[in-house]
């Protein structure tokens, strides 16, 4: 399955690398945190690591470890703004629940 990202999430990642003035992608990877167990992270990715499998979604390169990918395949990542507040949202499928604060999740 993989990653996905919407044309919102492509074009906002887009936008980052340009102004970093460097980076071939980003990075989703998920650590162990917060009351619920799992947490998402990014971070932009300048050379990728050996174990690393990388998805095109959109012309943007998604960089995930093995690992991470058993709680991240078949998730879609979005960019949303609403309000004054604006973030990554992900739609992961393999998610059964998250913590009321919304920073974790289970599956």
């Amino acid at each position: 399955m993989g990653l996905s990202l919407t044309e919102n999430a492509a074009s906002h990642i887009a936008s980052y690398l340009g102004e970093r003035g460097k980076g071939l992608g980003i990075r989703l990877a998920v650590k162990t945190t917060g009351c619920s167990g799992l947490m998402y992270v990014l971070e932009p990715v300048d050379e990728p690591q050996p174990e690393d499998l990388k998805f095109d979604s959109k012309g943007i390169d998604v960089y995930v470890d093995p690992k991470s990918l058993i709680y991240l395949d078949g998730t879609e990542m979005d960019y949303v703004k609403q309000g004054l507040n604006e973030g990554f949202e992900f739609k992961n499928p393999n998610q059964s629940g998250e913590c009321g604060c919304g920073e974790s999740f289970t599956v």
